[in-house]
C-alpha cells in the first residue's frame, strides 16, 4: 500500500507519526479539503507531467493550475499531463493520492511558487485518504525538490 511506503520514508525525517488517514476520500483538492477542514487553496497538489527528460512532479496549491507559457519557458517543453496508469507506472502513486514522497527512482520534483503564501500546506501521503501538514522548509526537505519554479495560473487573482 503506497500510504505504508510513504510513512516509511517519512520515518527517515521524524515525521511518519505525523501522515494523518481519514474515513473520507481526500483524493480531490476539495475533498482534501473538507477532510481537513482548511481552504482548497493550502491543498499542495502533486501534478503529474511529462518532459523530454522523463516524468516530473510539480506540487503547487490547490487553486493554481498550469499555465502552459510559463511551464514551456520552465521546461522547453509543453505541459503534457500523464494518464492515471503513467502516474501509476512512472510515479509510483495512483491519482488521488499522488505526493513528492517515496516516488520512483528518477521522479524530479519541483515545488511551484503559489505554494509560498502559506505557512503549511497539506499534500497529499500516498493515498486518495491521507495527508500531511508541512511547512514549506519540511515540505523542501522532504520532497528532495530541485527547485522552486514558477508555471502555474488562478493563484494571483489574474483570469
Amino acid at each position: 500500500m503506497s500510504v505504508e511506503n510513504v510513512r516509511r520514508y517519512l520515518a527517515a525525517y521524524g515525521a511518519d507519526r505525523r501522515v494523518l488517514e481519514f474515513d473520507v476520500s481526500s483524493a480531490t483538492v476539495a475533498l482534501a479539503a473538507e477532510a481537513l477542514g482548511c481552504e482548497p487553496c493550502r491543498i499542495a497538489k502533486s501534478l503529474a507531467l511529462m518532459t523530454p527528460d522523463g516524468p516530473i512532479l510539480v506540487v503547487a496549491a490547490g487553486d493554481a493550475k498550469i499555465d502552459n507559457p510559463r511551464f514551456k519557458a520552465q521546461f522547453n517543453t509543453k505541459a503534457k499531463m500523464l494518464s492515471p496508469e503513467e502516474t501509476v507506472l512512472l510515479i509510483g502513486h495512483a491519482v488521488g493520492g499522488v505526493c513528492p514522497f517515496a516516488v520512483n527512482e528518477g521522479v524530479r520534483v519541483y515545488l511551484d511558487e503559489s505554494l509560498r503564501r502559506f505557512e503549511t500546506v497539506y499534500p497529499a501521503c500516498g493515498s486518495s485518504n491521507s495527508a500531511i501538514e508541512l511547512n514549506l522548509d519540511e515540505l523542501e526537505r522532504f520532497s528532495g525538490c530541485l527547485s522552486w519554479v514558477d508555471v502555474c495560473k488562478g493563484w494571483r487573482g489574474e483570469e
